[in-house]
């Protein structure tokens, strides 16, 4: 099964590098279980992350920023739950 993240970013905050970013890690890290990632623009300081419709990450109930290490584990829960992340999971 193939799943679909969506990372709504702010572009008056100019977050793209930052979504940019965390898209290519997810897409490194997942590439047998991810069929996309889409960068879905934003105003008002969004940063959100979707996977298949399911809301794992808001900036605004969080207040901040994933770090990369528990953003691939919240997506590791959804799309490949019990897999080792190595380092990641350390």
């Amino acid at each position: 099964m193939t799943h679909r993240v969506a990372i709504t970013y702010c572009t008056q905050c100019r977050w793209l590098l930052r979504a940019a970013w965390m898209a290519q890690e997810l897409l490194s890290s997942f590439e047998d279980e991810l069929a996309e990632v889409v960068l879905r623009p934003g105003r008002g300081g969004v940063f959100e992350v979707h996977v298949d419709d399911v809301l794992i990450w808001s900036r605004g109930a969080e207040g901040r920023f994933p770090d990369i290490k528990e953003l691939k584990q919240r997506v590791r829960d959804c799309v490949a739950p019990g897999r080792d992340l190595g380092h990641v999971d350390r």
